[in-house]
């Protein structure tokens, strides 16, 4: 089983601090940074866009795990390519193309994640498993942070481990929505080795996010 990897979602960190936000998650552990991007159209809920992504590189080597949650999402891929993001993640239902916009990005030697919301089945997009580096399991509708984790698809994280295994796919799991100390177990024995975390990461443990982090990984 490939390493648990944890990618905080900085939509929980102090927005007035993100710099220093951003190096207090790189001191306390974590292995990568996750950026939620909405655009108030695909999801009810506007977030940040290129700028700000390209002014925070210069705080950290880690990765930049960037979730795009807009639509359409094809013209947007070369902007944030440009600002520094390291994985691009697109939803299927928010490009005309899936294997163009696939391609778009792997154009710019970003990796690509595909993103599944919890009513999005996994056969739309069997055909392009084999291309995908990441694919990142919705646990909550995206939008907003501090929803309640959805258990009803710890059997599509199940379903992919098992797809990955029987043809030898390499694409990491990860998994995003509601995760705690509780149902990160459950995400991690499904078959996911990375998990999103905002409000656990910043807010548990009196915002201890050093131990947040380390707990989240235990299984």
């Amino acid at each position: 089983m490939k390493k648990i990897q944890i990618s905080p979602s900085i939509l929980s960190a102090d927005f007035s601090q993100l710099g220093n936000e951003i190096k207090r998650l790189e001191d306390a552990g974590a292995d990568m940074i996750h950026v939620d991007v909405m655009d108030g159209h695909f999801v009810p809920n506007l977030t940040i866009g290129p700028p700000v992504i390209k002014a925070l590189r210069k705080y950290t080597n880690l990765i930049f795990d960037v979730h795009l949650m807009i639509s359409p999402v094809h013209k947007y891929i070369e902007d944030f390519a440009n600002a520094g993001s390291d994985i691009i993640t697109i939803h299927p239902e928010a490009t005309d193309n899936l294997s163009d916009s696939i391609k778009h990005i792997k154009s710019f030697k970003k990796k690509v994640g595909v993103s599944l919301n919890p009513n999005t089945e996994i056969s739309i997009i069997e055909t392009e498993l084999k291309n995908i580096d990441l694919i990142l399991v919705m646990s909550v509708y995206p939008g907003f942070g501090g929803q309640k984790f959805i258990p009803e698809v710890i059997e599509k994280i199940k379903s992919l481990k098992k797809i990955k295994e029987e043809k030898s796919y390499q694409y990491d799991i990860e998994v995003d929505g509601g995760i705690n100390f509780t149902n990160s177990k459950d995400v991690i024995n499904a078959g996911a080795n990375i998990l999103v975390s905002g409000t656990t990461i910043f807010k548990e443990n009196n915002g201890n996010i050093k131990k947040n982090i380390e707990t989240l990984k235990e299984v």
